[in-house]
């Protein structure tokens, strides 16, 4: 008996298959297709000669945890103990899920803002607890009140995606409000912060948990360097938690991975001494101005894109099929691959909205533009 009966193919697997059947351009899933820096690639062709290919300890490369708390620091000004506050993680994906399986236990109930990721409600499942979907505002704003009705004696967890995939939406100081009012009357809930696109917003800037005192206790932080540093493939990001909750994430660590690629972690620690993470947001943001003009004199209406890479787009003016049937005959008639909004939402919740991504080089944000103006 399947532990997972409901889970399939992922619609990113789907879609990027369907992408190199058909030679479509894939805009679908969430990876850069430009070169990495040279300054990265420099440091790992020199480290490969090196003595870097043994274990790293358990919980991180030392110098690189070293490296991670300064980051927080000049990030958000929050001083951490590397030592009983940082794990460092086989990708933000690895840190998500077993954050879940050390803190969530048997019977109770997780908070998850719908439309959500796709990797946050196995785990629960897994834990024989309940996930609890909440769909936002039409705007992908956070309904505070709807959320308050869905929490109880039982929440263990509500899990916040800052800024937000797939929309593109980041929280503000109101929605921190609302959750430390939340946090005041369930003084259980656990917060994991998915903020892997935490250095990818654009006109407003990001506002991290980091920064919220009243969090620091009770809140597990996710990041990943993958995004940061257009290294997805590499699988390397970190969680931050206070020593309580670390401890416990790190008893399910040492048994699920032990300890996280060793030549990736030196590497990672030499590139921080010489990368501005603060140029991230420039960089995409140019390059989400460049697709939405390319876009302009398509059919397509371009929602508000706060932050991350993904540019949601209604294509209501051009048919009335919903978001997985027009993707897949987007792919097949057009040569473009997209990802439905329909699959983040647990009730499929179908408003004729998909997602691209415009973290690629220019010629193929030129060319995928050039098809889907023509559409």
């Amino acid at each position: 008996m399947s532990k997972l009966p409901n889970v399939t193919t992922s619609i990113f697997t789907v879609m990027s298959k369907m992408a190199v059947e058909y030679n479509a351009i894939n805009l679908s899933q969430g990876f850069p297709n430009f070169p990495v820096d040279e300054r990265l690639t420099d440091i790992v062709s020199r480290l490969a000669k090196e003595n870097v290919h043994q274990y790293t300890p358990m919980a991180g490369y030392p110098p690189l945890m070293n490296k991670i708390a300064q980051l927080t620091k000049s990030s958000y000004n929050r001083t951490i103990n590397p030592e009983s506050e940082l794990l460092v993680t086989a990708g933000a994906t690895q840190g998500i899920f077993t954050t879940i399986l050390a803190l969530v236990k048997e019977n109770d109930e997780v908070i998850i803002l719908d439309p959500s990721y796709d990797s946050y409600e196995s785990p629960v499942l897994l834990c024989k607890a309940k996930p609890v979907r909440v769909a936002l505002n039409d705007d992908y704003t956070p309904n505070w009140e709807r959320i308050e009705k869905e929490c109880s004696a039982k929440t263990r967890m509500m899990i916040i995606n800052n800024p937000h995939n797939p929309t593109g939406k980041i929280l503000t100081e109101n929605d921190f409000v609302q959750v430390k009012s939340l946090l005041e009357k369930y003084p259980d809930i656990i917060i994991l912060s998915d903020e892997v696109y935490e250095y990818i917003t654009f006109e407003e800037k990001h506002i991290s948990a980091h920064t919220k005192d009243f969090l620091l206790d009770r809140c597990v932080m996710v990041s990943s360097f993958g995004k940061s540093f257009h290294i997805t493939g590499w699988k390397l990001g970190y969680t931050i938690a206070p020593e309580h909750l670390m401890k416990e994430i790190k008893k399910v660590h040492q048994f699920l991975v032990f300890s996280v690629n060793s030549i990736s972690q030196f590497a990672i620690s030499e590139y921080l001494d010489v990368v501005d993470v603060n140029l991230l947001g420039k960089f995409y943001q140019e390059k989400r101005d460049y697709f939405q003009k390319l876009l302009q004199n398509s059919r397509f209406e371009l929602k508000p894109c706060e932050g991350t890479y993904f540019q949601v787009a209604s294509y209501a003016n051009i048919s009335n099929e919903d978001d997985v049937t027009f993707c897949k005959n987007l792919i097949i008639d057009h040569g473009v691959a997209a990802i439905p909004i329909s699959t983040f939402y647990s009730d499929h919740k179908d408003q004729k909205l998909i997602r691209f991504c415009f973290a690629k080089d220019d010629f193929t944000l030129e060319s995928a533009a050039k098809k889907l103006c023509d559409i």
